[in-house]
């Protein structure tokens, strides 16, 4: 066996010393075996007492008891090991003698230790704990773990990571394999996964994640046994930061495009810089449409809420292009030259709504697919997601300003809806001012 293991008869008389004891004290079995207790070789005089009565004390108590003792080795050394001695009964039921399993304190304390590690981590740890076989198979999954991944501890246990992942299973996988392969893991990174479960509160995580190597301290050579991984949700901190990283990065926008359109002599063109700049990792294309006043009508107070003047019908109502970005390349916003022809915006149009209604509207193609979706529309190809915003000046409604994106892009938020609102402003106020100053 592993362990040391001595025996002594009812009388004291040692009848069993394996290997691992030799080990251990240095002292030969044959040198062992027959001694009649272990006062002056095995044990020093002043401990061989309390050392033999703890022994032999198991003839008389039933179950296993646990002692500390002091052993001598061949060399004079004192060694302190933790004992567990049990009683061997004879063929008549009889207490025949003892036998005990020994280790060194250290060793044994260690080993403890790590299964008391191990069990916590198991069960108490206030983060995720997944230990990863070397088939990449989750071989044991706490409680917290299981509720990140929204099942029950057991059901998790041998299934691939592709199973329980839908985003972020190859890049766990691709550390996994790392860590087993070179045996340095890396430092924390946070991986943002998707759940594969249909169901999932909250299907995209982000968890800040570490990953420690398995190997078996009783083999010769290192052989991984596995991958710990732990990890904590971070999500809401991670979302906050990039919130605040969006927010930071649209006020410089906005900050640089008035810097910008300031020099601008022409407020045409102010208006285009203020696209140009919003544009910026906002959106991939964007539109603004001004209202052209119907024949015998004055557009001037027209639109959504004028000084209580009539609204018009926002069927009827005719919208003219007056910016657009390149649709193909990119590029600056280009000024479409003067035209009365007003854009072909059927009915419904989330342009028209936006005037209707005075504010934002907000689409997206929708599971139906995107086949002719941006072309009924009147957007560029490949578009899924729009963004309609009014443009108001001096309490009257001019147009309205659309921004576009591609599948590269998620769908507008109401934070977005905002920022094109602020931008929206600003384009309206430049249009405003040319068209006062060609008045």
């Amino acid at each position: 066996m592993d362990a040391a293991l001595l025996a002594l008869a009812a009388d004291g008389t040692v009848t069993h010393w394996n290997h691992e004891a030799e080990q251990l004290l240095g002292w030969p079995a044959a040198e062992a075996v027959g001694r009649r207790g272990l006062t002056g070789w095995a044990v020093r005089g002043e401990d061989a007492d309390a050392t033999e009565s703890a022994l032999l004390a198991a003839l008389r108590a039933p179950g296993r008891q646990v002692h500390d003792y002091a052993l001598l080795t061949k060399d004079g050394r004192r060694v302190l090991v933790r004992g567990q001695t049990s009683v061997v009964p004879g063929p008549d039921g009889r207490a025949a003698g003892v036998y005990c399993v020994f280790t060194a304190v250290h060793a044994q304390i260690g080993l403890e230790r790590s299964l008391a590690l191990s069990e916590a981590l198991g069960d108490d740890a206030p983060w995720g704990v997944v230990l990863v076989d070397a088939d990449l198979r989750p071989a044991v999954v706490n409680a917290p773990a299981a509720r990140a991944l929204e099942s029950g501890r057991d059901a998790l246990l041998g299934r691939t990571l592709g199973d329980l992942l839908d985003q972020g299973a190859e890049e766990v996988e691709a550390v996994l394999q790392h860590v087993l392969a070179e045996g340095e893991p890396p430092g924390l990174s946070d991986l943002w996964v998707t759940l594969r479960a249909p169901d999932a509160v909250r299907p995209r995580r982000c968890w800040r994640s570490g990953f420690v190597r398995l190997t078996s301290p009783l083999s010769e050579e290192p052989a991984p046994l596995g991958v710990a991984w732990l990890f904590q949700d971070v999500t809401d901190a991670k979302q906050a930061e990039q919130d605040g990283a969006l927010l930071r990065f649209r006020t410089q926008q906005l900050h640089r495009a008035g810097r910008a359109a300031a020099d601008c002599p022409d407020p045409r063109e102010a208006a285009a810089v203020h696209l140009d700049y919003a544009l910026a990792g906002f959106a991939d294309h964007a539109l603004v449409d001004v209202v052209t006043p119907a024949p015998g009508r004055d557009g001037g107070d027209g639109g959504a809420g004028g000084d209580g003047a009539a609204q018009d019908d926002a069927a009827s109502v005719r919208l003219r292009r007056a910016l657009a970005s390149p649709a193909g390349s990119p590029g600056p916003c280009a000024t479409p030259q003067p035209s009365a022809v007003p854009v072909a915006y059927a009915a419904g149009h989330p342009a028209r709504q936006a005037y209707a209604r005075g504010g934002s509207v907000r689409t997206s193609v929708g599971a139906a697919g995107d086949d002719g979706w941006a072309a009924a529309r009147r957007w560029p190809d490949g578009t899924v997601h729009g963004l309609c915003v009014v443009l108001r000046s001096r309490a009257r409604t001019l147009g309205v300003a659309t921004f576009l994106r591609t599948p590269a892009r998620r769908p507008f938020d109401r934070a977005d809806a905002a920022y094109a609102e602020e931008v929206a402003a600003r384009i309206a106020a430049a249009l405003d001012l040319a068209a006062s100053s060609d008045g």
